[in-house]
């Protein structure tokens, strides 16, 4: 059991790190791509601010993918999820109970 527990936290932290370094290659891309845009934007076409979109748009999406990343969810933090988790586990349990009592009565 604690070999699956050891897993099972091995995979947990490793799926974060992914998360965390997924993150931070969309935040280089940002601050890499929206100068260029903005450079291309001010060079062509000065007249209309369109990069302003663009960065808005992507940086609402790199918020929101930061406090994914780093647990910082005001509505579904990572207590939250603990939670569900237990919760689920605890139906699943008592259902599997109500049917081994309910196949032993037939």
């Amino acid at each position: 059991m604690e070999d699956f527990e050891d897993k099972f936290a091995y995979d947990r932290a490793r799926k974060k790190v992914k998360e965390i370094r997924s993150f931070y290659i969309n935040l280089a891309c940002y601050c890499i791509v929206i100068p260029g845009l903005i450079a291309i934007n001010l060079i062509y076409t000065p007249e209309y601010l369109w990069f302003f979109w663009s960065m808005t748009g992507w940086g609402i999406g790199l918020l929101f993918h930061a406090m994914t990343a780093f647990d910082i969810m005001p509505f579904f933090g990572s207590d939250w999820e603990e939670r569900k988790l237990k919760e689920f586990m605890e139906k699943d349990k008592e259902r599997q109970s109500r049917f081994k009592d309910w196949d032993h009565e037939r």
